[in-house]
Parts: structure tokens; C-alpha cells; sequence
């Protein structure tokens, strides 16, 4: 299956409503995790879903996300922060929290910030401002 089509299947079972749909996501994703060449990481981001049932394998996708270059996963969330943040705001939070956590990808993201539109630099600075809160109230 193409990288594509194993996004579809992604796509169409990201809520993990049923156990076939857990099986045929986790599936997809480690299908993708084989074979990352050419991967759209806009659409990748945009499968994170706050409604999913499944918490656990949804971390998959994360990881995933993290595998490739930083720059190039950046670069995809930074294009679609807009989109992320109102279909899956607790993820893109979780997301934030592990660029926070990393000093090399942090900077690297503040340097990116720079040239992304005021909208979506308002939206990540909000990000940001709320993980450091809650980071300062339990310590992370």
C-alpha cells in the first residue's frame, strides 16, 4: 500500500471506535513507519484527534511524527497549526510540550516561528504560554 493510501486508512480510523479500527490504524502506522519517504506531513499531522478512543495508539502517531527530520516535521505543523489546534488541541498541546522538552527542537522551532504568518504565531506563542504554565504547576 502506497504512503498515501495508508494515510486514508489512518484518516478513516483515527476515532478507533472498534477494534477493527484500532487494528487497521495501527497497521497503517506501522506500514508508514517502514517506508517515510515521500510522506505528506501536513496530512499526518492533521489525523491527531482528540475524540480518539484510544489514547495509547494514537501516541504511535506521535512518535512517528518525531521520527522524521525536525525541521521538515516543524515546517508541517507549523502549516497546519491553525487546523490542529481546533480539530485536536489537547495533541497539539502534547506536541508542545515535547518541543518544549527538547532544547535543540525548541530552538530550532522559535527560529521557524519567525517566518510563519501572525495568526499562526499568536496561536503557538499561546501554546507555548499555556504548557509553561502548566509545566510550572506540576513540575515537568
Amino acid at each position: 500500500m502506497n504512503n498515501s493510501n495508508l494515510i486514508s486508512t489512518l484518516k478513516a480510523n483515527k476515532l478507533m471506535r472498534s477494534r477493527e479500527e484500532v487494528l487497521a490504524f495501527d497497521d497503517a502506522l506501522n506500514q508508514l513507519a517502514k517506508n517515510t519517504h515521500g510522506v505528506d506531513l501536513e496530512k499526518l499531522h492533521l489525523i491527531l484527534d482528540d475524540n480518539c478512543l484510544q489514547q495509547e495508539v494514537m501516541w504511535g502517531l506521535v512518535h512517528v511524527l518525531e521520527s522524521f527530520d525536525a525541521r521538515e516535521q516543524l515546517q508541517a505543523l507549523l502549516n497546519v497549526i491553525q487546523k490542529l489546534v481546533i480539530s485536536a488541541p489537547e495533541w497539539t498541546e502534547v506536541i508542545h510540550y515535547r518541543i518544549f522538552n527538547d532544547e535543540p527542537t525548541y530552538v530550532l522551532y522559535q527560529e521557524m516561528l519567525e517566518t510563519v504568518d501572525l495568526n499562526s504565531r499568536q496561536i503557538v506563542t499561546r501554546i507555548l504560554e499555556e504548557v509553561a504554565r502548566k509545566g510550572q504547576l506540576i513540575n515537568v
